[in-house]
This record gives structure tokens, C-alpha cells and sequence, in this order.
């Protein structure tokens, strides 16, 4: 059985450029999501101001990844931003151990972090989701009560996810990196 693989990617952009770059980002992910096996991709910033962009694009299998990564449209979308963006830092996984696992596999410019113990890592999504669930559900119970159970779940369930994935997640492990690798 194959492994779905995540890339993540950092690259340094100029400050200036960030208009560009959104476009440059959504281009990319455009062309990715016509090749079979692309399962999705995003990007998040530590900061407004922080020139290193964080973007992670995952493919059903390496197969699918590789057809990907040497294709024409990939090469054309790269050269693109020649000049604007310098890639820092790239990592390929495979599994789900996009925040805390240890990697099934790697590959990597830089050592992957040693992950915190499993409980350390039930506790910190714990203070995230708890209360983001808790918010979310005092919303719809105000904005889509009347909705049937099914769908205000999926509603719910399709605006957490990002926001614990791309949001909160990365927030609160940055916060508690001091205690989650002491």
C-alpha cells in the first residue's frame, strides 16, 4: 500500500512582494490540482511581516508526487518567481505526522524534531480545540440552529479544520515548543 507524501517548503520572499506572491501561490496550487493524486496544499506566514512563507502541498502517493515535480507546468510556475523567492528549507513525509509525529520517512535539508510525547501532544490540542469547538458551536447554535444535525456538523467540522490546521495548530505548538520538547 502507498503512503499519502506532504511537502513542506519554506521560502524567503521579499516583503514588498507579497501581492505577487499570493498570486504566485494560487497559480501554483492551480496547476497542481490538475495532476492526479493532488490532495490539497496551503501556506501559512509566522507573521505580516516575516519573509519566510510556510507551504505544504500533499499527493496521494510518490508516484503521483514525482509526475508532478517533473512536470512542465511545475518548472514554467517555478521559474516564474526566479529572482523573487529562495527556497529555504524543503521536507518530504509520508503518514500524518504533519505537527508532531516522528517522520515514517524523510527527506530533508535539516534534521526533523525529535515528537513530544503523546500526551504532551493530547494536552496542547486540547486547549486549542476545546475552545474553538466551544465557539463554533455557540455561533451555529445562534446562526444555523434550525439546520439539520448532519449538516451544521459539516459546516462546523469544514471551518474548524482549516483554522486547527493552518491556524491555531502551528499558534499554540510555537507557544508551547518550551514544554512539549523539555
Amino acid at each position: 500500500m502507498t503512503a499519502p507524501v506532504t511537502v513542506s517548503v519554506t521560502r524567503h520572499v521579499d516583503p514588498s512582494r507579497t501581492s505577487e506572491m499570493l498570486a504566485w501561490v494560487q497559480a501554483g496550487t492551480s496547476l497542481a490540482e490538475k495532476f492526479d493524486g493532488f490532495l490539497g496544499s496551503g501556506w501559512v506566514r509566522p507573521s505580516e511581516e516575516s519573509p519566510d512563507w510556510h507551504m505544504l502541498y500533499r499527493f496521494a502517493d510518490a508516484d503521483a508526487l514525482a509526475v508532478w515535480e517533473a512536470s512542465p507546468q511545475r518548472a514554467w510556475w517555478l521559474e516564474a518567481a526566479q529572482g523573487d523567492v529562495e527556497e529555504k528549507q524543503r521536507e518530504r513525509r509520508t503518514g500524518i505526522e504533519g505537527w508532531f509525529d516522528e517522520p515514517a520517512s524523510v527527506e530533508s535539508l535539516s534534521a526533523a524534531p525529535v515528537a513530544p510525547p503523546r500526551w504532551k501532544q493530547m494536552v496542547v490540542i486540547f486547549l486549542v480545540f476545546l475552545p474553538l469547538s466551544l465557539t463554533a458551536n455557540v455561533i451555529a447554535s445562534h446562526t444555523i440552529a434550525d439546520w439539520p444535525l448532519v449538516p451544521r456538523v459539516v459546516l462546523v467540522t469544514t471551518v474548524m479544520t482549516p483554522l486547527m490546521t493552518y491556524v491555531f495548530l502551528p499558534w499554540i505548538t510555537r507557544k508551547m515548543s518550551w514544554w512539549l520538547h523539555r
